[in-house]
């Protein structure tokens, strides 16, 4: 069965899916918003951990001055490639790197951001220390993370859906990883943790997603994000069958053409 272990599983057809359909649909908005607050500060060098498929440092480049250097690191190395393939405006350094044993000395970097890739993290306490070690006294670590499910209405319909595909093991990807670290109280805990001592700042931000047609964040979901794990797990054949039924329980509760539900997020900042 696909686990723990597999949701952090970003390869084959997923990357080239996930930034054409899931990207537009869910992420743009927030990765504005981190390069907004980025901009705000004064920065000579940012790295980015998990930086997937480049939504937020295609946003940074095209934000920050370009006297601002900026570092994307990402584990998974399919979607590095995917990210350092599209490019952008601006020369930005692409490496490999585990968020929990960050290949840098010690005080590199004026702020450390990552777009919601902080509940893919093993041991978050370590990912957090890690931030805190290379940043520069007084930089910032800026993340997000997904409020719970039930604020985000494509991803609780289509686990719904699911749920009720298999119902004696329904994959709950999406409620387990993306949208189960939502705890405010327990990521302010795990900052300190971490050696953290200045009060993280909490701010919840609510958008819109949208798209043309019920089957857009269907696909998205299903076949775009280690969702696919979870589902061929259980039955390879049902794949199709699973974006047929999120699509149809979509257009069931927003409506048969073009959608539009709530989407909620947590952005956090601490200081070092």
């Amino acid at each position: 069965m696909a686990n723990q272990r597999s949701d952090s599983v970003f390869a084959g057809s997923i990357p080239k899916l996930y930034d054409e359909l899931l990207v537009p649909l869910i992420f743009e908005p927030y990765a504005a918003d981190l390069a907004n607050r980025l901009a705000s500060l004064r920065l000579e060098r940012v790295l980015e951990i998990a930086a997937g498929t480049g939504v937020v440092t295609r946003a940074m480049a095209a934000m920050l001055s370009d006297r601002v250097s900026i570092v994307a690191t990402d584990l998974n190395q399919p979607m590095l490639d995917y990210a350092s393939a599209i490019g952008t405006r601006r020369p930005v350094e692409w490496r490999q790197a585990d968020a929990l044993q960050l290949p840098f000395p010690d005080a590199q970097f004026d702020a450390v951001v990552c777009q919601f890739g902080a509940m893919f993290f093993p041991d978050k306490i370590k990912a957090y220390s890690e931030a805190r070690r290379v940043l520069r006294p007084g930089g910032s670590l800026l993340f997000n993370v997904w409020d719970k499910i039930e604020h985000n209405e494509f991803a609780d319909t289509a686990t719904a859906a699911l749920r009720e595909m298999f119902p004696g093991d329904p994959p709950l990807f999406l409620q387990r990883t993306p949208h189960g670290y939502f705890d405010t109280e327990l990521i302010r805990a795990q900052l300190k943790g971490a050696g953290f001592t200045a009060k993280p700042q909490v701010a919840t931000v609510t958008a819109r997603s949208r798209a043309s047609s019920p089957r857009i964040p269907a696909t998205a979901y299903c076949r775009g994000t280690p969702l696919l794990n979870d589902i061929t797990a259980r039955d390879p054949a049902r794949v199709d069958e699973a974006v047929d039924r999120v699509a149809a329980a979509i257009a069931a509760r927003f409506g048969p053409g073009a959608v539009d539900g709530k989407i909620q997020a947590h952005v956090v900042s601490v200081e070092r």
